[in-house]
């Protein structure tokens, strides 16, 4: 009995996760209600109130549903013993790229982070779990790369932390751009060679050139005037 009433649990706070998504999408964070996701979920608002502290944290666990599993092989890359940190941050990268191309739902939850996202009334609080959440996994992205100069993969010109918002700024600038026109360029296609392209930079050795030698050459010094000799009469 316990075990079924702890699954319904679970089912219902799934339902609330998708309704939210739904109406999130719809209206926007800001402009959506407690009382529209309860409806859309076939629930009360107490139901929801049940799982979740506030609308802020409601969208937090509908983007924890995407992004934990990403963070989770992210994670890998940073533990001590890992072999090759370096490709696990690659496939990682490629993987949210490419499930972001394929899955309709990874889609909308992008799409609402990214363009429906407003930080204004009771949807104040969702910017600063998404400043949080920005955070963390920055510092898990950094502790990855910084694995990766410590075994060799990179060299030790790289500076973890820079690799890491290049990281990010590349998947989020990808990820935004897309999903607001999916017809301008094929996310699917392009994720693993704009990947690698950023990698293969990160692997090249910045080549220091020799400051140019400037030739010193010694100023004739001038001729000496003689005094003329005036003639005496």
């Amino acid at each position: 009995m316990v075990r079924r009433t702890r699954e319904e649990a679970l089912a219902t706070r799934e339902t609330i996760l998708d309704a939210a998504e739904q109406v999130f999408h719809d209206k926007g964070v800001a402009h959506a209600s407690l009382e529209e996701i309860a409806q859309a979920a076939g629930c009360t608002r107490g139901a929801i109130y049940w799982h979740f502290k506030d609308k802020a944290e409601l969208f937090d666990a509908m983007m924890d549903r995407v992004v934990l599993p990403v963070e989770a092989m992210l994670d890998r890359a940073g533990e001590a013993g890992v072999t090759d940190p370096l490709a696990i941050l690659r496939l990682a990268t490629i993987d949210i790229l490419e499930r972001t191309a394929k899955d309709p739902h990874l889609q909308r939850v992008f799409e609402i982070a990214y363009h429906k996202c407003e930080y204004t009334g009771d949807a104040a609080g969702v910017r600063d779990r998404h400043i949080a959440s920005q955070s963390e996994c920055q510092g898990t992205i950094e502790a990855g790369f910084r694995a990766c100069v410590a075994q060799g993969y990179l060299p030790k010109s790289v500076n973890p932390k820079e690799a890491a918002i290049g990281a990010m700024s590349l998947v989020s600038g990808l990820i935004a751009n897309w999903v607001l026109d999916p017809k301008s360029f094929s996310l699917a296609k392009h994720a693993a060679p704009l990947v690698d392209t950023y990698f293969r930079g990160l692997q090249s050795t910045p080549v220091v050139k020799a400051a140019p030698v400037m030739k010193v050459v010694k100023a004739t010094p001038p001729a000496k005037v003689l005094p003329s000799r005036r003639k005496t009469a």
